[in-house]
């Protein structure tokens, strides 16, 4: 392999939830993106975007996790596609990102920290599922992707995410689609401890900004927290949720800010789809 065979690509990190970003570049095939993503065999990641600029401060998302399968929002990822896009306009101060589940507004915050403003999702739906011999009450909602938000009470590192995560995420209740399965300790009046267990990756990531955003929009409805949230994620970072000004449609709307770095850039060899 010479040091222009095979496809360019970044890795990025957001809050430690990993992507494999192409720029510029139409999306793989679904059957590429899992075998680029599986770990220890290949690049290795939670999923894969493409960023393509439409016009000067305006990009197009495209995301699809581990398994292939495009999914309309990841804020983690839309964190790390406007960190790429400021470095191709430094001088921007907000840029416009255009994803499946509509436009977010993105700023920079710092060198390691980006914000994108989200809607707020409606309400969700309290919700009580049975599974592994117990009920377990949570909130059904939809932030762009479908959550389901499980109050833990006791101590985050001890919830069960490896074995009641895929019992959840794959429940009769929450089908067809399914559900992102977060475990949520809530420290009121602002601050949530959250694991998740996301459904594509069929796995425990490090963050997900979508489950924040879910896990906070429960509490906030409920009455247990009020904005702004700290979220403390399982990577060890924590995202940063407030009011945002309103869209220009007048909806509601919340700026996610937190860590969003460019770990690697390279090209992708050919014995990575093997």
């Amino acid at each position: 392999m010479t040091g222009q065979d095979g496809t360019p690509f970044l890795l990025v990190s957001g809050a430690g939830n990993d992507f494999i970003a192409l720029v510029e570049r139409p999306a793989p095939a679904p059957e590429t993106i899992r075998a680029w993503c599986r770990r220890g065999l290949s690049v290795g990641a939670d999923g894969l975007f493409t960023l393509n600029r439409l016009a000067r401060e305006r990009y197009a998302l495209d995301y699809a996790n581990a398994d292939g399968a495009r999914a309309a929002l990841c804020l983690n990822a839309a964190r790390c596609a406007a960190r790429l896009a400021f470095e191709q306009e430094p001088d921007a101060r907000r840029l416009t990102i255009e994803t499946g589940a509509g436009a977010l507004v993105a700023e920079p915050v710092d060198g390691t920290r980006t914000a994108v403003s989200v809607a707020v999702p409606e309400a969700g739906r309290a919700m009580t599922l049975h599974a592994n011999g117990e009920d377990h009450r949570g909130c059904r909602i939809d932030a762009g992707v479908p959550h389901f938000v499980l109050w833990w009470p006791g101590d985050l590192d001890q919830a069960p995410v490896a074995s009641l995560g895929p019992v959840l995420r794959a429940h009769p209740d929450l089908r067809p689609e399914g559900a992102n399965v977060h475990f949520v300790r809530l420290d009121p009046p602002g601050r949530l401890g959250i694991r998740s267990y996301e459904r594509g990756v069929e796995a425990e990531t490090l963050a997900c900004g979508t489950g924040v955003v879910a896990a906070a929009a429960c509490a906030v409805a409920e009455g247990r927290l009020a904005l702004p949230v700290a979220a403390a994620t399982r990577g060890g970072f924590e995202l940063q949720l407030e009011a945002a000004p309103d869209g220009p449609d007048g909806a509601s709307r919340w700026r996610l800010s937190g860590d969003a770095r460019i770990v690697a850039s390279g090209r992708i060899a050919a014995a990575a789809r093997a």
